[in-house]
């Protein structure tokens, strides 16, 4: 239970910060129909829990052959989580749109799978992230914890949309840059916690 707990709130706090993939959700919440909005939810989601798979179990599977390959991985992952929490506490607020549109939904799953998977910044965040928690507990917790980071994908999609399209006459921009400060300081935590994790390891090999 412990490390999927570990996994939901690291995968709050990934998911959480004002990016591209989240405008794309917020600005479907805002300008579409709350069940074709929740649909849209759904398909990000989808996307995002298979990318999430793939670069977990993808770096994983080396990391349990090569030590160094694992140490590594657990170096610069705590790095890009560091560098990931500066950048959220340092970001400006965000412009959305109220515009409606009447988008298809092959069109919608398309530009779900564009912001998710072919945003090369967030397939080298998420294997370096993911592959550094992968590499600091063993093998065994790694279900446990990749469901828990899964859990938060549709906890959060799901949660954005249905608040946004029931009171998103209300949100602002300031809003989101406050959220995004929080989910910086957690993930700073997480980050400095991996660092920490690798320098133990460091000095275990001398």
């Amino acid at each position: 239970m412990t490390y999927y707990l570990q996994g939901l709130t690291m995968g709050l706090a990934y998911v959480a910060p004002i990016g591209v993939q989240n405008l794309f959700v917020i600005n479907s919440a805002l300008s579409q129909k709350r069940s074709r909005a929740v649909l849209t939810a759904l398909i990000v989601i989808f996307f995002d829990v298979t990318l999430g798979l793939a670069c977990f179990f993808g770096i994983g599977a080396l990391m349990e052959r090569f030590q160094w390959l694992q140490m590594a991985v657990l170096l610069a992952g705590s790095l890009v989580v560091l560098y990931i929490g500066f950048g959220l506490l340092r970001s400006k607020e965000v412009e959305l749109s109220r515009t409606e549109e009447n988008t298809s939904l092959g069109r919608t799953a398309a530009s779900a799978c564009i912001v998710t998977w072919f945003n090369p910044q967030a397939i080298i965040d998420g294997t370096m992230m993911l592959g550094a928690f992968r590499a600091s507990f063993p093998p065994s917790k790694a279900f446990p914890f990749i469901a828990g980071v899964a859990s938060a994908s549709c906890l959060w999609f799901m949660g954005l949309t249905l608040v946004i399209s029931i009171f998103r006459s209300h949100f602002r921009p300031s809003i989101l840059r406050k959220l995004n400060i929080a989910c910086g300081l957690v993930i700073l935590f997480y980050g400095a916690k991996l660092f920490l994790h690798f320098v133990s390891m460091a000095i275990e090999l001398k």
